[in-house]
């Protein structure tokens, strides 16, 4: 296993996290019977639970590692953007949050019952192209402050400006990680790092073959877009880091799958905290996909401490 750096060397960093940003909440209930009324269960709520969500867990995901995590989004002017100020304040995440009285700050709803996911409801708008043009201010304002960009694209129209950002980040000679979205990955040209799952690749480069093949697809979608690296996350089959050295993999290291919630945010933020750090590209993605494998095995939107990744 790559070598960790030090707290000291992780509390000296700061990572900019830009991109959609969502509030989790669970309501929690005990299934004992089947509704009269049509043929689903009936839940009896026991306990509510909140949690930041999207682009906000991956900022938590950085403040549980010990480095420093400034978010910058757009939220709407309503109930579900004070409960993530509240919460980004508690763990100590800075903001810088545009607000657009039009928008519905994105709800995720999920219904728990017997410790299964039995439905979820989405709230959700998108914002307004004048609040995400005043965010190139705000992100041009904030970039000389930090060391890594980093990207949290959930295809919720908050990045609407991303390949301006991208050149503005990489002028000022910041590393930029993406965790894409969607089929146009022209948008995210330039950037250092992208991080496909294996569906967002397949939709993006075609479906493949085999491990020639994938690299084939893989080489050919970091020379049409000039990205430094493709770090494709394949679940229970580890990770794939293709980059000027060539193909790294890393197995698996789940010991347990309980909830993949969220580990995606989990890894890229890891990701950029280490190479924030000064740890090399490879050996950031051997811890990354460390922390990836121990918070699938828990409940929900989740994050990773260090003692946990030192272990």
């Amino acid at each position: 296993m790559s070598a960790l750096p030090s707290r000291e060397q992780l509390a000296a960093r700061r990572i900019l996290v830009v991109g959609d940003v969502m509030l989790d909440r669970y309501w929690h209930g005990a299934v004992e019977r089947i509704s009269p009324e049509a043929p689903v269960p009936v839940v009896r709520i026991e306990r509510e639970e909140e949690r930041l969500g999207g682009a906000a867990n991956v900022a938590l995901n950085i403040r549980t590692l010990g480095a420093r995590a400034t978010l910058l989004t757009v939220v709407g002017q309503d109930e579900p953007a004070r409960r993530l100020r509240e919460l980004l304040q508690a763990r100590d995440i800075e903001t810088v949050l545009r607000e657009d009285k039009q928008l519905y700050t994105i709800v995720k709803l999920r219904v728990i019952g017997r410790a299964q996911q039995l439905l979820r409801v989405d709230f959700e708008n998108e914002p307004d192209h004048e609040a995400l043009g005043e965010m190139l201010d705000d992100f041009a304002a904030q970039l000389p402050h930090h060391d890594v960009v980093l990207f949290s694209d959930y295809g919720k129209g908050g990045l609407t400006h991303i390949p301006r950002m991208i050149d503005m980040a990489r002028a000022a000679g910041k590393p930029v990680l993406v965790d894409p979205k969607g089929n146009d990955y022209q948008r995210y040209a330039g950037a250092s790092v992208i991080t496909p799952n294996r569906g967002e690749l397949a939709q993006v480069a075609g479906a493949w073959k085999g491990e020639a093949e994938l690299r084939a697809k893989a080489e050919a979608l970091r020379a049409g877009i000039n990205v430094g690296a493709v770090l494709l996350t394949r679940s229970e089959d580890g990770m794939t880091l293709f980059d000027d050295h060539g193909v790294t993999h890393e197995p698996a290291r789940a010991r347990e799958v309980f909830d993949v919630t969220g580990a995606g945010d989990t890894v890229i933020a890891t990701l950029a905290v280490l190479i924030g750090a000064g740890a090399p590209l490879p050996d950031a993605m051997r811890l990354a996909n460390k922390a990836g494998g121990i918070v699938v095995g828990k409940f929900g939107t989740a994050t990773v401490s260090y003692d946990e990744l030192a272990a």
